[in-house]
């Protein structure tokens, strides 16, 4: 297996829990590499939220493997999390894996540009509460024999599927976002979202959700 250094044990510590939080949404869980001189990309799909997430890691050293100087992969997660060294600050590669659909396409490298409306990160994170409390209190509501998954799903749906503030970001992105880590309280206040064509972005200090804009499909990807 590659060695993968990163650049110090915060790094290491971080990129344990992304992929731990992704496990626990999908116990098989796989993530695609992607990494070019000293920064490495950790792409995955929690099935809850629909969404891709994205966290950046950096790395001590440019990545290098023989005559290969980047490195495109699709692993399994729980691999991934098994090799990461805490202490040193080391994870390796594991094998390639088939990977699911969503792991062949990827958002546009490049081309992203600011979109306005995006509230605040407290009012990002007091706008999940509300939804979740009244997911809660619609699901409680409902009469026994009326709780079965189709109507939950329904219900879950159309609130996670509204919209943020003046923008066409989901409510749902930013539950992932708060759920995988990258919306914590304290966090620096780089937060921003950005558009490429057909794709939304909400990037933050310590990982970014992408979605495609309503209207266009289930993600949309687009082979890369």
């Amino acid at each position: 297996m590659t060695a993968l250094h990163l650049a110090d044990e915060g790094e290491a510590a971080d990129l344990a829990a992304f992929l731990s939080r992704l496990l626990h949404y999908d116990r098989s869980a796989a993530v695609r590499l992607q990494a070019t001189g000293t920064a490495l990309a950790v792409f995955g799909r929690p099935p809850s939220f629909e969404v891709l997430a994205i966290r950046a890691v950096r790395l001590a050293k440019p990545y290098e493997n023989g005559l290969d100087v980047s490195l495109d992969v699709t692993v399994s997660a729980g691999e991934l999390l098994e090799s990461v060294d805490e202490a040193a600050a080391t994870a390796a590669v594991p094998r390639a894996v088939t990977g699911p659909p969503w792991a062949g396409v990827l958002p546009p490298r490049g081309g992203w540009r600011p979109e306005p409306g995006l509230p605040g990160p407290e009012a990002l994170r007091a706008l999940v509460r509300a939804a979740v409390t009244e997911f809660k209190a619609r699901t409680q509501e409902l009469a026994p024999e009326r709780r079965v998954r189709a109507e939950l799903d329904g219900i879950g749906r159309e609130i996670w599927s509204r919209t943020v503030g003046d923008t066409n970001l989901p409510v749902r992105a930013v539950h992932a976002a708060q759920s995988l880590g990258f919306l914590r309280p304290g966090a620096p206040g780089d937060l921003a979202l950005v558009s490429s064509g057909a794709w939304l972005r909400l990037r933050t200090a310590y990982g970014s959700i992408a979605v495609r804009r309503t209207g266009t499909g289930p993600l949309g990807l687009s082979v890369r």
